[in-house]
């Protein structure tokens, strides 16, 4: 067993605004990725903690939904200040929990997460009821809570994403129960410290920690659920789908992608070549969106390859509490030899490695840690494993296209839909691409530019449904109409 801290910190679940342990007592160790050491350990919750949860929220919702929508904006907003005062604290929890560098958690993280509250406080104020009249009668198209969600989340970006499921969640009037990954429980113990603290009523949002088949399948089947959203792989969220629509819950899933970023040859390099490195290696490349596959025009193919390995080597991987690191660990030792087993398998495939997919040399005290240099790969087809399947890491491969219709057809050559981005100095032949892809989101000459208004989600196996500004509001409610006859 690796080494852990002097003291080892309890993260409790949060249930109707007690702080309790799981009902059998059992515990699940949580692991700082980047140096391994156990930082704290989480319930290890089964059904019966469920049951406790899902009942306490059924309860809470029947004062909380009665609250009039500027009332609950007001809470949302009260949220986000107490969240705001914490800010460096998230920050440092996120990195010590994800690996990811303390720059990026401050930036990304903390501030996002902020962000989603006020937002989602201002959507909810802005909200009317829609009325349409006919000759002889009027409709009133109103929108009421759903009921008790649940809220799964992953171990990426941890209190970004369930800030962003939670304050649309209640802010319509729901109750809800987060599960969040048990890799990452750090900053959903501080969010629930900061919801008790805010004075919100108990029972409004609650917190089970454990594992996926033993706290968060009884979630997803609970009778009382009645809707789940839930943010992750694809293999997993084929099993929520399943396990969702035998009780015929709302769902929203948002999985993996293996995004494609297009360089045309009309492209800046100089300009943009910063912009998709990031695209490509941010949080460590373990973001949904970022572009693992980089198609470029054969005419600028070696000018670009021979800029990109160059602006990859000059990223700084390394200690995550240090301003100037790029890239940190990733996520866990499992994760760590996926990853690993990718690189060996782009080249059995006939790949060759243009720089990493090494153990980086970076200090004693991270040994125990799970780190990879980001690795970029030239050579392989389109078509291979590599090319098509979803690593979340720092692994990139290269392909030549020929024209726009190619770029376009390598591009849709996966099962997954989620993003992409687009580079040229021609934004309307960008968005004549951009208008073929069979994807969710693209950006042209940008990359995570986000305009939390608009629609969030992808196609294939990339998700289903959509979150985002009026869309998220939508989900969390259920429209009702009220037709009156004239007199």
């Amino acid at each position: 067993m690796r080494g852990g801290c002097d003291q080892l910190i309890d993260v409790p679940n949060h249930i109707g605004g007690k702080e309790l342990q799981s009902i059998d007592g059992e515990w699940i160790l949580n692991y700082a990725p980047s140096t391994g050491e156990i930082i704290s350990r989480i319930p290890k919750s089964n059904i019966q903690d469920v049951n406790n949860a899902v009942k306490v929220a059924k309860e809470a919702g029947e004062g909380w939904g009665l609250l009039s929508k500027n009332e609950r904006a007001d809470w949302l907003d009260r949220i986000a200040d107490s969240l705001e005062r914490r800010f460096d604290e998230i920050a440092s929890l996120e990195s010590l929990d994800t690996g990811k560098p303390i720059r990026i958690s401050r930036a990304v993280d903390a501030t996002r997460s902020v962000t989603n509250f006020r937002f989602y406080a201002q959507q909810i104020r802005e909200l009317e009821d829609e009325n349409f009249t006919m000759e002889n009668a009027t409709n009133h198209v109103i929108r009421r809570p759903v009921g008790v969600g649940v809220l799964i989340t992953p171990w990426n970006l941890p209190l970004y994403l369930l800030s962003w499921k939670v304050a649309p969640a209640i802010g319509m009037g729901n109750t809800v129960i987060c599960k969040p990954s048990e890799l990452t429980p750090m900053t959903a113990n501080l969010m629930m410290q900061v919801i008790k603290d805010s004075g919100l009523p108990d029972g409004v949002v609650n917190l089970i920690h454990g594992t996926g088949s033993e706290a968060g399948a009884p979630l997803v089947s609970h009778p009382d659920v009645r809707f789940v959203s839930f943010t992750g792989g694809t293999s997993t969220g084929s099993i929520v789908a399943r396990d969702a629509a035998a009780s015929f819950k709302k769902i929203s899933l948002e999985l993996g992608g293996k995004n494609a970023t297009i360089i045309l040859d009309d492209c800046d390099l100089e300009k943009h070549m910063d912009s998709i490195v990031r695209a490509s290696f941010l949080n460590q490349g373990q973001v949904c969106l970022c572009g693992s596959r980089i198609l470029i025009q054969d005419s600028i193919y070696d000018s670009f390859k021979n800029k990109f390995v160059e602006a990859v080597n000059h990223l700084k991987i390394g200690d995550p509490t240090d301003e100037n690191t790029d890239l940190g660990s990733l996520i866990s030792p499992q994760h760590l030899e996926k990853v690993s087993s990718y690189v060996n398998l782009a080249i059995e495939e006939g790949g060759t490695i243009l720089t990493g997919g090494e153990t980086p040399v970076i200090g004693t005290r991270f040994e125990g840690g799970n780190w990879i240099s980001p690795a970029v790969v030239e050579g392989l087809s389109h078509e291979s494993r590599c090319a098509t399947e979803e690593i979340f890491g720092p692994l990139v491969t290269l392909h030549r296209f020929s024209d726009d219709d190619e770029a376009v057809r390598i591009s849709n050559n996966t099962r997954y839909g989620l993003a992409g981005s687009i580079w040229t100095k021609d934004s309307l032949r960008g968005e004549k691409i951009a208008k073929q892809m069979d994807t969710g989101m693209v950006w042209i000459n940008t990359w995570l530019h986000r305009d939390l208004r608009v629609p969030f989600g992808g196609v294939k196996d990339s998700g289903l449904g959509r979150e985002g500004g009026k869309w998220s509001l939508g989900f969390y409610s259920e429209t009702s109409n009220i037709c009156i006859m004239d007199d």
